[in-house]
């Protein structure tokens, strides 16, 4: 079930080929992952793609019995925060990056287990890993359907309740330069195994709720066509496009390293991709709203993109603005 990632590329492009349904999944640094074959079929992994997977097996929980949970957070102190801030800042100023994604880790304390809080999700897409994560992922990472690839960057959020949200993040210039950055970023990615890659829809909002009330993203859509024979090669073009550019940036080799001199630690599965392939279509996610088990106890992993627009104590707010349950 867990592979070095030339197995997991390879065993992708023979299902494909031989159109056999599977679920994978990859790390950020594209060092491991996990691929099953008939993936419905089990209950380890369990998982809900838009509607489809095997949550059935455990949704039929009764929900009244979480309605009175524990849900504690402990953020890091803001001078830590303001150290990686400042890393990623001097790179932007020597022009190692124009975006770079910064992420943090949130430590928890809750009285609902990891697999409590894939049951209660309302997420499109939710994942469970027993004993390592559960992500409860808003963000596409790609489709593919009928030789066409799609994906939709996510890069702009705001708490709905301020007064005019909508209008205030579509007019925050450092949000927009950072999406139109984004935008540019995935086109040029898809251009690598697509034709005819074009923006279908540009800038709309998304709606979010959380437990701690509603927020607002803002996502674009981009298109592209694939050649026919696509499907014996779609591990080999998911592959080409990772890591994924929302939570990388961009130029993505300068960025990536940047990033690990500002997080001086691997991110495992967060911000890695996910996906469930049905035997004629592909559906694919980016591993973020991420709560993993490790020796800490449970830590909640979150981030944004930093530009040279960027102000480090709105970063700050919107990193642990993310830190939150989809009930």
């Amino acid at each position: 079930m867990y592979f070095q990632r030339d197995v997991i590329e390879n065993k992708m492009n023979r299902a494909g080929k031989e159109k056999q349904p599977f679920l994978f999944g990859m790390d950020f640094e594209m060092n491991k992952g996990f691929f099953v074959i008939n993936p419905l079929s089990q209950n380890e992994i369990l998982f809900d793609f838009n509607g489809v997977g095997n949550s059935n097996l455990v949704d039929s929980t009764p929900m009244n019995q979480f309605s009175d949970y524990q849900f504690e957070m402990f953020p890091e102190n803001l001078k830590i925060y303001k150290e990686r801030f400042k890393t990623i800042m001097n790179g932007l100023k020597r022009g190692e990056s124009y975006l770079a994604n910064l992420t943090i880790e949130t430590p928890l304390k809750t009285s609902l287990t990891l697999k409590e809080i894939f049951i209660l999700s309302k997420s499109r897409y939710r994942l469970l890993i027993p004993d390592k994560f559960v992500c409860f992922s808003p963000e596409c990472f790609i489709k593919m359907k009928d030789c066409r690839i799609y994906t939709f960057p996510m890069k702009g959020t705001i708490d709905a309740n301020i007064p005019d949200a909508e209008k205030t993040v579509m007019n925050d210039k450092k949000e927009e330069a950072e999406h139109n950055t984004i935008v540019d970023l995935l086109r040029n990615d898809l251009s690598r195994v697509a034709q005819d890659v074009h923006v279908n829809r540009f800038r709309y909002i998304d709606e979010l709720k959380t437990n701690k009330g509603e927020i607002l993203q803002v996502s674009s859509e981009i298109v592209g066509t694939l050649p026919n024979e696509y499907m014996s090669e779609i591990g080999t073009i998911i592959f080409s496009l990772l890591p994924a550019g929302s939570v990388s940036g961009a130029p993505k080799e300068a960025t990536l390293k940047l990033i690990g001199k500002a997080e001086n630690s691997p991110r495992g599965y967060y911000t890695g991709v996910a996906g469930y392939f049905d035997g004629a279509n592909l559906d694919s996610f980016v591993l973020i709203r991420f709560i993993e088990q490790n020796e800490k106890g449970l830590v909640f992993r979150s981030g944004g993109g930093i530009t040279a627009r960027s102000d480090m104590k709105k970063e700050y707010i919107e990193s642990l603005q993310k830190v939150y349950l989809p009930f």
